[in-house]
């Protein structure tokens, strides 16, 4: 499907569910057309058909640094162009900090940080051609404030924040806007997984969120949406809670 008529075509990895999936319901819900990569295809499979006829889908491994390359000229060659890309793909891993391996740690970074980065330029060579084009990272909670037993995890979000701000003073003389949501607690099947089993945790959680609730997917969505969009055009560089006051909670 090349990109005919003036349908924007986005990118969003880790699309097939959770916060990648809310985003690519928004996306499309306001025409604009979605790719979803991710290394599943039963899960991007039933996702793509879930979104409709404005959806399609890409099994891929965005640790595989070298294929990158080819995924994005795949892309370009057979819809058109790239006018979006959600950096969302990502993995966590909870242990006691000094358990922690220096492969685990490394995995985390190599697929939270390190993959993001390649994709990223990838992508940007494109959008630089174009002069034009928006990237959205996804941070957390875990880069705001210290949160024990997913070091990796808060490392690569960390890094995904100082990122965005140095992408975005490095592209956006160029029409390329970056900018990055740091998702609070929200409601998803791994969040209530976790929350659960843990009422401590979860009372923790909610003690210190002023709206006293956890976030909806689609709240993500929205912002993504917003950021994408052209009412965002002079908005680049930011880092953007959606917690319900949690990260300035207390």
């Amino acid at each position: 499907m090349k990109n005919q008529s003036k349908r924007k075509i986005a990118i969003i990895t880790g699309g097939s569910s959770g916060l990648g999936y809310a985003i690519a319901e928004k996306f499309v819900a306001n025409e604009i057309y979605t790719i979803l990569i991710g290394r599943n295809e039963k899960n991007l499979k039933n996702a793509s058909e879930n979104l409709g006829a404005l959806s399609s889908y890409i099994v891929f491994d965005v640790t595989s640094l070298q294929d990158i390359p080819q995924l994005v000229t795949k892309v370009i060659t057979s819809y058109g162009c790239i006018d979006i890309l959600v950096n969302n793909a990502g993995i966590n891993l909870k242990k006691d900090f000094v358990d922690v391996t220096d492969d685990e740690f490394q995995h985390i970074i190599l697929t939270n940080l390190t993959a993001v980065f390649s994709l990223s330029r990838e992508v940007s060579k494109y959008m630089l051609s174009n002069q034009k084009g928006t990237i959205i990272n996804i941070s957390s909670m875990a880069s705001q404030y210290g949160i024990p037993k997913v070091m990796a995890y808060t490392a690569s979000k960390s890094g995904i924040e100082g990122m965005t701000r140095a992408m975005a003073v490095e592209l956006s003389p160029f029409g390329i806007r970056i900018n990055c949501i740091a998702p609070g607690f929200i409601a998803t099947d791994m969040s209530a997984k976790a929350l659960n089993n843990d009422p401590e945790r979860k009372n923790k959680v909610l003690s210190r969120t002023p709206m006293g609730k956890l976030g909806a997917p689609a709240d993500v969505g929205d912002l993504a949406y917003f950021l994408a969009s052209d009412q965002a055009k002079f908005i680049t560089g930011t880092v953007i809670p959606v917690d319900g006051g949690n990260s300035i909670g207390f």
